[in-house]
């Protein structure tokens, strides 16, 4: 909202107030001392001449808001600039306009109260005059109101406010919600005190832009000593004062779009430390808590991305887009209106026509009544043709919706026929593969058959020979017997043959002296046999012991 619309408000409370009789009218020596004032909280040069000079064609009578409103343009509203108290100045207004308008009856808040909810009002209030909140508006604060004070907004009992508002047709002046927060409406089981506190903080964000305040440890620049503020966040600076009750202020942290907030690590026995830098100096801040110290970092952050992005405080911003959003209704429901008007009118147009129509009818009929029988048959078939055509519309729209319903079906039925296309395709794949699948598992089964049958030959082929190599080593097991029978035999024999004729040659040898050397032991006696004959019978020994070995 405008520096200008946002003074007008106040000065037309003031205005109004002056206005006793409410004839629209104050007197010229009345809006002298209202200008005079004006001017002074305002900081805008006096000129007292002005005002006689700007009505001197007018008499000493009263003069009119639009009489004034040009002087007040040319030489008050277009002089001023954003260098004075606005608190000063809503509260010279809320002076003149609060003596006569407040009802102190059975309101449970303060005129400290009462002026602050003047002033969320005017913040509020749509730039149309006379001024009012509307219920969107009233919603909204007591919303913010409610969540203040630290209660449960209960959404059912404000909605039956806003449809007894609804069927009254009015939006609600400033008094109505001083009257309406002063009495405890929407505030029951709070006491004072906490309903106090609630209007203050609400007050201080939407009309101060306090973004949050508290209670924090400041470390100095000179003596370097840590001490207790009380700091204030606005959209674009801190500022910090000794108390709460912001009697004494200490100093000022302006913010920009280059400032930043950083936290910082615990020093100097302070904890919960961050910084604030700035393009001159940084400042070292101690909370009382990390969560406090989280949220004021966060705050002040947000207060420097807003200056970086040059937008308005988020309350002014979000207060903006529902009055856009009011205004966009407001045109759809002017338009829709609008229209409505066309159509009644139109509607009145056709039913003049039907009325002219309708006596033309009447006066064909008396002229029809008067002729014959022919005629009157005639009529009734005109009303049957009425009739068959009124069935012919409904028959026609019975088939556009048939014809609807067909067209629908047979989309679907088009969707359900490619799916079966489709899926008799990949049937079809899968039917292909599975033939491939069985062709080679019955070549394969084949191959096993033949393999199976070639092996079952070989096997029995086998079992054949094996057999046959049985019977051939029975029969060869026989022989070797019967062979080693008869080379028994034939050793015994050839032993017993020896035997003898050792023995013979024993007896037919001449005794000759024997041989000085070492004699031979045998069976048979000392020097028996000869070392030659001990040698050859130690070897046919030797062989006849290794037959029986190598024949097994």
């Amino acid at each position: 909202m405008a520096l200008r619309d946002e003074l007008l408000k106040s000065i037309w409370h003031a205005f109004t107030a002056l206005d006793v009789d409410k004839s629209g009218k104050v007197s010229k020596s009345q809006l002298k001392v209202l200008s005079h004032n004006l001017c002074t909280v305002m900081r805008i040069p006096h000129d007292p001449v002005a005002l006689e000079e700007h009505f001197k064609d007018d008499d000493e009578g009263p003069v009119s808001t639009q009489g004034y409103m040009p002087y007040l343009n040319k030489f008050i509203l277009d002089k001023v600039q954003d260098n004075f108290n606005r608190q000063d100045f809503n509260r010279m207004c809320w002076t003149l306009c609060a003596r006569k308008n407040l009802n102190r009856t059975h309101l449970l808040i303060s005129d400290e109260d009462a002026f602050k909810i003047w002033c969320i009002f005017n913040f509020l209030s749509e730039d149309k005059y006379p001024l009012a909140i509307a219920t969107e508006e009233i919603e909204y604060f007591l919303r913010k109101l409610t969540e203040a004070m630290g209660g449960s907004w209960v959404e059912e009992r404000f909605e039956d406010y806003k449809l007894e508002l609804c069927t009254k047709q009015q939006c609600l002046s400033a008094w109505e919600i001083i009257t309406l927060v002063g009495t405890g409406t929407f505030s029951k089981g709070m006491d004072r005190q906490t309903l106090s506190m609630g209007i203050t903080e609400v007050f201080h964000e939407l009309i101060l832009d306090v973004f949050k305040q508290g209670y924090m440890m400041k470390k100095g620049h000179k003596r370097k000593n840590w001490t207790e503020r009380w700091f204030l966040l606005k959209p674009n600076s801190i500022s910090y004062y000794v108390s709460e009750d912001l009697a004494e202020k200490k100093g000022d942290i302006l913010l920009d779009g280059n400032c930043c907030v950083e936290s910082l690590p615990d020093k100097e026995g302070k904890k919960c430390l961050f910084y604030v830098k700035c393009s001159d100096k940084s400042y070292e801040i101690s909370a009382s808590d990390k969560k406090r110290k989280q949220e004021w970092i966060q705050a002040i952050q947000t207060c420097i991305s807003l200056l970086k992005l040059g937008r308005p405080a988020p309350h002014r911003e979000s207060r903006q887009k529902r009055r856009e959003l009011r205004q966009k209704q407001q045109a759809e429901q002017e338009e829709l209106e609008l229209r409505m008007r066309e159509l009644q009118t139109a509607n009145e147009n056709k039913q003049q026509e039907l009325e002219a129509m309708r006596k033309v009818r009447q006066e064909m009929e008396e002229q029809v009544a008067q002729k014959s029988t022919e005629l009157e048959q005639y009529l009734q078939r005109v009303r049957e043709l009425e009739d068959m055509y009124h069935r012919l519309e409904d028959a026609l729209e019975e088939e556009r919706g048939a014809r609807q319903d067909e067209e629908t079906v047979r989309r679907l039925q088009a969707r359900l026929l490619e799916e079966e296309v489709t899926k008799r395709a990949e049937l079809e794949q899968i039917h292909l593969h599975q033939q491939r699948t069985i062709t080679e598992t019955e070549a394969e089964k084949q191959e096993l058959e033949k393999e199976g049958t070639a092996k079952e030959s070989a096997l029995q082929a086998a079992m054949l020979q094996l057999e046959q190599l049985e019977s051939e080593r029975q029969g060869a097991l026989e022989q070797y017997q019967e062979v080693m029978q008869k080379l028994e035999d034939a050793a015994n024999n050839t032993r017993t043959w020896k035997h003898k004729v050792a023995h013979h040659e024993g007896l037919v040898r001449l005794i000759q002296p024997g041989s000085k050397g070492p004699q031979n032991i045998t069976n048979w006696g000392p020097a028996a046999f000869t070392e030659a004959e001990l040698s050859l019978r130690k070897k046919d020994w030797q062989e006849r012991k290794n037959r029986p070995a190598q024949t097994q």
